[in-house]
């Protein structure tokens, strides 16, 4: 089934409603296939392909835009439509954080180059890479790419990304950005630019209007999970702190599910809960209970939570054993500092819950 099939399928079902840069960014993604298609219905036997190594390149895409327009959905029917069993789709920093792993390795096997190596092992993998939210920040992740990219390119590997900025505005005002320059340069003679400026801000809308904080053991949480997910697969994701990577047990493209015993009883910190806010747009946060004195750590976990999610602006829905304002009970003494914070968390995940909230942070990173 190709992409416009796909969509067509959508918008009968009610699912989507028509738009029309929608369509014409379905039509452009359906050349890409087509390509795909006719690049290996004419491919050479695979002995030879072996021996010489390389495809012929199929140009990709940089699909950039506003947020909540629509490109995760766009590209989740690309990925289906691709008619290849080699083929990856990935939130872009956990593309990087495998393609520094593989470095590492090829590094500790004494590889001469080992960068090449890594893109070798990619490429022999996955001949299309399908990207959500392409955002260089880390410097790491900047001084490789070009390497990285001119062997992906070489060895015939076609690239189709989403992105909240064009490709000229990647990792503006980085340390070293002129080094970073070259990749731009080849990024772009490798894909197709364009812009997807949808009418409406479609995530957003799924929130809109929605009860976002649930008791215990309501179901509404579990469906309104299943509504935002949109048929995507949740997946055991990555997050980059430092050196160290956490897990979202339980992730699709911005989304991530946890329960509050994964987020508050680890011991985490801000910097962690700062990078999960970085990595995803919306936390489903499953089992808050009513804290006690006795769990001070816990709640203060628990308050750097709300405090870093309110700051980055995080969509937040919750099950819970009670309203925001009952869940520190300090009857019993002991936790006064705790207590006296714990009235600003709770004004948070008020606001947080309101329409209002939801409506003021569309400049979050949503894609």
């Amino acid at each position: 089934m190709g992409v416009q099939e796909a969509y067509d399928e959508l918008l009968e079902s009610g699912e989507l409603n028509e738009d029309p840069m929608q369509a014409a960014m379905v039509r452009t993604l359906d050349t890409v296939v087509d390509a795909i298609k006719e690049r290996d219905q004419g491919a050479m036997p695979g002995f030879l392909r072996k021996r010489f190594g390389r495809k012929t390149p199929v140009r990709g895409l940089y699909v950039w835009g506003e947020v909540g327009r629509g490109k995760t959905m766009l590209m989740d029917l690309f990925h289906e439509a691709v008619p290849l069993k080699k083929k990856r789709r990935v939130h872009f920093n956990d593309f990087m954080a495998d393609a520094h792993a593989r470095i590492n390795a090829a590094r500790a096997a004494h590889e001469d180059e080992p960068v090449a190596a890594a893109a070798d092992t990619i490429a022999d993998e996955a001949m299309v890479l399908s990207f959500d939210e392409f955002a260089v920040t880390d410097i790491a992740d900047a001084m490789i790419l070009s390497r990285l990219f001119e062997r992906l390119f070489k060895r015939g590997v076609t690239l189709v990304a989403t992105s909240n900025v064009e490709p000229n505005e990647l990792y503006r005002n980085g340390l070293n950005r002129q080094l970073f320059i070259p990749f731009i340069r080849l990024l772009q003679r490798h894909v197709d630019v364009v812009q997807l400026d949808a009418v409406a801000d479609y995530r957003l809308n799924r929130l809109q209007d929605r009860k976002v904080w649930f008791a215990l053991g309501d179901q509404g949480f579990e469906r309104l999970w299943r509504a935002l997910l949109g048929g995507a697969q949740e997946k055991d994701v990555g997050v980059k702190v430092a050196s160290r990577t956490l897990t979202a047990p339980r992730a699709a493209g911005g989304l991530a599910r946890y329960t509050f015993s994964q987020l508050c009883e680890a011991p985490y910190s801000a910097n962690d809960y700062s990078a999960i806010a970085k990595r995803f747009h919306t936390v489903f946060l499953e089992g808050c209970p009513v804290m006690t004195p006795s769990q001070k750590e816990i709640a203060r976990r628990f308050i750097n939570l709300i405090d870093v999610f309110y700051d980055q602006r995080v969509r937040l829905v919750v099950t819970a054993a009670g309203e925001p304002d009952t869940l520190f009970d300090a009857s019993a003494g002991g936790a006064e500092t705790e207590a006296f914070a714990f009235n600003r968390t709770a004004s948070r995940l008020f606001e947080m819950r309101s329409a209002s909230y939801i409506q003021d942070i569309e400049d979050a990173p949503l894609t």
